[in-house]
């Protein structure tokens, strides 16, 4: 289809809700997106500007257009999340998990059973999941049983085969987990009563539970059956601790979804948990690759709209972080303080978590991606034109002003690469001059760079405020370099970045990995060079002492260096070890200095 015919179908798209649906030359879906506005959500494409590469690329793949039009947002929510399920477009961010999470089913029949599945069956019994993990799974369960005598056998009890003496009670029975009601030893109604009792458990709701056993357990101590009191009484303190384990926020929310999202320039961590009777019943986290720099608002809706139709909920409430357009049924709540806060809160760091897990997982199975996804970052959060693959940081050190001396240290990918470290002593500057030492060094560094034409790094760090990052700036503009290497100035306090002609420092989040990473740099440039200096502080003071013995000379010291490594080595040397390096007459003098009464 041509431009002029895109043009065309732009023009006459109706300003109404829908889901629009992209096509490239080869009639390939190859973007599929909602609009509240059809017409100015899919104008927007082809009238901004797109800072995102592959939003640009998108934009000039597309040949041709279709839409459907819907009654509301949640109508549009819900048809785009089924379109990109099905067609699986090349631009659009992947929902997929393959997993089957277990269910544990109420069976519909005579005397129903309770147990585990992963099958969903559509045969009218009731469902009650999915469950992220199996070990709640069991647990429940195993609640379940010591609470209430249910049959695990699958006879059909039919009333008539009961009546008939078909079947008879089987080992559990015996052990008191059954009460029998396949030779109809128990009644319809008692049993019906105990699985009302477990529906309400699976939902969340442990009040009407413990009020009945409450009942039961006075009434058995009012009739001297205290065996049954006792039972009864253990019972209630399964389930008080269950319900405190399980209760964590204000009884009153139920019923409720909660979402939240943290991300960084590759994915988004969606993590939902749902509430009942103040209960956490389910948590799941997913995690989204992005495919178009998708904001967080376009992530959370998304994963909203997923989660809720795999794990079938029907809340009418959600509590999100921000505003989300979900449609007119679902009633959007932003927490602001008390008890639905602190759930959010709760949300968010589970999000946090999982996405400090996943990094640590990768950094082991894949440290390429780690080191991509540590690039990218870096790139977002300094404002930088490219990532920051090579960067230098240079420090100053002139401790009580002596030996002024400078460190380059270098990092690749994230990490120091030590073979590259330099160490620079000052030569052009008399006396402690931090801002026209820093001039010296950077210009020497990359002079030599440019010289042996060896690769220049995407970014310099400057360890100082913006005296050091000016004084740096002298060196690149008379080499040239200026705007072809990003630098940034770190202040003392280092949280505060300073950017050239910018007087207003960038404040990072202090918990951000480019914000470690800068710390890291920094902590490895100060030490090499505070270890350089030390040396040559040691070097000075052992050459002026040494030079104090009479007859022992610049040539003597070097021999003795060589040899023996250390000033300390050298005064602790016996007299015999000195005369095998510098002869007798010499070896005395300095044995005599260092061993004076």
């Amino acid at each position: 289809m041509s431009q002029a015919s895109l043009d065309v179908q732009l023009k006459t798209l109706p300003e109404s809700p829908g889901v629009y649906q992209y096509f490239d030359t080869e009639g390939t879906i190859i973007y599929i997106g909602k609009a509240k506005n059809l017409k100015k959500r899919v104008s927007s494409y082809f009238t901004k500007t797109h800072e995102n590469g592959k939003t640009r690329v998108l934009v000039k793949r597309i040949a041709n257009i279709k839409h459907i039009v819907v009654q509301t947002e949640t109508d549009a929510l819900l048809l785009e999340n089924n379109l990109i399920k099905k067609h699986r477009p090349r631009y659009n961010v992947l929902l997929k998990d393959d997993k089957s999470y277990p269910w544990i089913c109420i069976k519909k029949e005579r005397f129903p059973r309770v147990f585990s599945t992963r099958r969903y069956i559509k045969d009218g019994s009731e469902y009650f999941g999915p469950y992220t993990n199996i070990k709640t799974v069991y647990t429940l369960l195993d609640l379940i049983k010591g609470l209430y005598q249910i049959r695990t056998c699958n006879y059909d009890l039919a009333e008539s085969k009961i009546e008939s003496g078909k079947y008879k009670v089987c080992l559990e029975y015996h052990l008191g987990n059954c009460k029998g009601p396949c030779e109809g030893y128990e009644d319809e109604e008692s049993y019906n009563q105990n699985i009302k009792a477990i529906r309400e458990i699976l939902k969340g709701n442990f009040k009407e539970s413990l009020g009945e056993f409450k009942t039961q357990m006075s009434q058995y101590a009012q009739d001297m059956q205290f065996e049954e009191a006792q039972k009864i009484k253990e019972k209630i303190e399964i389930l008080e601790n269950y319900q405190a384990k399980s209760t964590i926020v204000n009884p009153k929310i139920s019923n409720v979804d909660v979402f939240s999202i943290v991300s960084d320039a590759g994915h988004g961590y969606i993590n939902f948990l749902q509430l009942s009777y103040g209960s956490i019943i389910r948590s799941h986290t997913l995690e989204i690759k992005k495919k178009l720099d998708e904001t967080d608002k376009t992530l959370l809706e998304l994963a909203i709209v997923e989660i809720r139709a795999r794990f079938n909920s029907k809340s009418k409430e959600v509590y999100v972080p921000f505003k989300v357009d979900l449609g007119q049924d679902i009633k959007v709540t932003i927490p602001q303080l008390g008890d639905k806060k602190h759930i959010l809160d709760l949300s968010i760091r589970n999000a946090k978590y999982y996405r400090l897990e996943r990094f640590k997982q990768v950094k082991i199975t894949d440290p390429d991606r780690h080191a991509n996804r540590i690039m990218a970052q870096m790139k977002v959060d300094l404002r930088l034109g490219e990532e920051p693959r090579h960067i230098e940081c240079f420090d100053n050190s002139n401790i009580q002003g002596t030996n002024p001396v400078a460190a380059c240290v270098v990092f690749k990918n994230g990490k120091p690469s030590k073979k590259d470290y330099r160490h620079f002593n000052i030569k052009t500057v008399e006396g402690p001059d931090d801002f026209a030492s820093m001039e010296e060094v950077v210009f020497r560094r990359y002079k030599r760079l440019l010289e042996e034409k060896q690769p220049l790094p995407q970014l310099i760090v400057i360890d100082g405020g913006k005296g050091q990052l000016s004084s740096a700036l002298k060196s690149l503009d008379a080499l040239g370099l200026r705007g072809k290497i990003a630098i940034i100035g770190i202040a003392k306090r280092l949280e505060e970045l300073f950017y050239p002609n910018d007087s207003i420092p960038l404040y990072l989040d202090k918990k951000s990995e480019t914000l470690k990473i800068i710390q890291q740099l920094r902590n490895e440039a100060h030490r090499f060079g505070i270890e350089h200096h030390r040396n040559k502080r040691s070097k000075q003071a052992l050459n002026t002492e040494m030079e104090t013995i009479p007859g022992i000379g610049e040539k003597t010291i070097v021999e003795l260096l060589k040899v023996f490594k250390s000033a300390k080595r050298i005064s602790n040397a016996k007299i015999d070890e000195l005369e095998e390096v510098v002869g007798n007459s010499r070896a005395t003098k300095i044995y005599n200095y260092y061993h004076k009464e």
